[in-house]
């Protein structure tokens, strides 16, 4: 019985759930945080909006980043067919999540601020352009850091739970 419940998808474990839930997503949510706030000069929105209006940006901006990040984790499970956590290909699971994550970030960027204009870089962003779109540093760095350490510091907290 073990051995077959062994080979069932990653969310009718419950550790599997636990670590996601409770040591996962959670980090990831710390640094999200950390992050937009650190990014905020790198943006128009610190010198030209209310601290009220900054506050409700960060928090906006941080509700994103967590249903993106979830969304991409999901997705690198499915495509890994991750079972029980003892299975895990965990480099494959950060890989898949920051590649969707990056893509994602690529294609809000460029929307938001060449389509869109719902916000600007400020002079201080660095820019990276590829094919003629233009992407700030910092959110692309966001994406390229933070699920694979969000990762990693979950399955390293687990790792010394067992």
């Amino acid at each position: 019985m073990r051995e077959a419940r062994a080979h069932e998808p990653w969310y009718r474990h419950r550790a599997a759930r636990a670590l996601l839930l409770q040591r996962c997503l959670p980090w990831f949510l710390g640094l999200n945080v950390a992050w937009e706030i650190a990014q905020l000069p790198l943006y128009t929105i610190w010198r030209e909006a209310s601290p009220g209006y900054i506050a409700f940006a960060v928090a906006h901006c941080t509700a994103g980043d967590m249903l993106i990040g979830a969304a991409a984790l999901a997705l690198a499970l499915v495509a890994t067919r991750a079972a029980a956590l003892e299975q895990w290909q965990w480099a494959k699971i950060a890989a898949i999540a920051t590649l969707t994550g990056v893509v994602y970030t690529v294609f809000s960027e460029w929307t938001n601020t060449s389509v869109r204009g719902g916000w600007q870089y400020s002079e201080l962003m660095p820019k990276l352009e590829l094919a003629g779109v233009v992407i700030g540093l910092s959110p692309l760095a966001q994406w390229l850091v933070l699920p694979p350490l969000a990762l990693y510091l979950a399955q390293r907290r687990w790792i010394a739970a067992t």
